[in-house]
């Protein structure tokens, strides 16, 4: 086995040992199920009635969002768990392993890829019950779909990081709560960024998450000529600013993880 081959097989086997475990964690299998639920239902059902979208209604315009959240708050897990098995001592079980080091990373992340997947089928079914839809092509909403996987990918990598550097589950669950909130309620995943104040509108048309959301609106077809159209150049190109986006955070954050992972293992 070379070089280039050894990390993809081992990076299996261990998304498949990461699977597994999910499947015997009552708690994991309830955030993939059952929190795509809840999000959809009071979301749409809370803030349905109280907010006003000019041309299309609120849930049509509040499911996109409610995606890209779930693919945040998914990704999360991979840091998550890796504090755990940093703490239980898993790490140094795989260290006396004939195994590329990188593959660890990998594995975690290929199986939280799938935890996601599933949540996101769940969500759809949930947002097709309380009446989302998609007004495009098959071929552009499964691009729309993929869009979320790729961005659930990248983002795994950058929690993988944050979760290395931190060493312990208490820390990182206080760090990933203090920058996903803000990011995610900054933006226009559940209101229009039209509506805020000035300098909260130029946040949020730079936001990620602002162009994730709009990406994927414009691909399922969840938009409105009646909405006013940010002028920032995320937003007129939503598309390719989130592919932009997911190869910085490729490039960035898979050597630096690598590079953490290493020297964690080695300490």
């Amino acid at each position: 086995m070379n070089a280039l081959t050894m990390p993809i097989v081992d990076g299996w086997t261990i998304a498949k040992r990461n699977t597994l475990k999910i499947r015997r964690s009552p708690d994991l299998l309830g955030s993939v199920i059952m929190l795509p639920i809840v999000l959809v239902l009071m979301f749409a059902y809370v803030f349905g009635s109280a907010i006003h979208v000019p041309g299309m209604s609120y849930r049509e315009f509040l499911l996109p969002g409610i995606f890209v959240q779930a693919v945040i708050t998914g990704a999360q897990i991979t840091g998550y768990t890796l504090t755990l098995d940093l703490q239980k001592g898993i790490f140094d079980r795989f260290r006396s392993l004939p195994m590329a080091p990188s593959a660890v990373l990998i594995g975690q992340t290929v199986s939280d890829l799938l935890m996601n997947l599933v949540g996101l089928v769940v969500m759809a079914v949930m947002g097709l019950i309380v009446g989302w839809r998609v007004h495009t092509s098959p071929y552009e909403a499964v691009l729309g779909f993929g869009l979320l996987l790729l961005f659930a990918y990248a983002f795994s990598w950058f929690t993988a990081t944050v979760a290395l550097a931190l060493r312990t589950p208490e820390s990182f669950n206080n760090i990933a709560t203090m920058l996903s909130f803000p990011l995610v309620f900054v933006s226009n995943a559940f209101v229009d960024s039209s509506k805020l104040p000035t300098p909260l509108r130029v946040v949020a048309d730079w936001n990620p998450i602002s162009t994730f959301t709009r990406a994927t609106r414009e691909l399922f077809g969840n938009t409105s000529s009646a909405m006013k159209t940010s002028n920032a150049w995320p937003m007129q190109h939503a598309i390719p600013a989130s592919l932009l986006w997911i190869a910085v955070m490729l490039v960035a954050f898979i050597p630096l993880a690598t590079r953490l992972y290493k020297k964690t293992v080695s300490a």
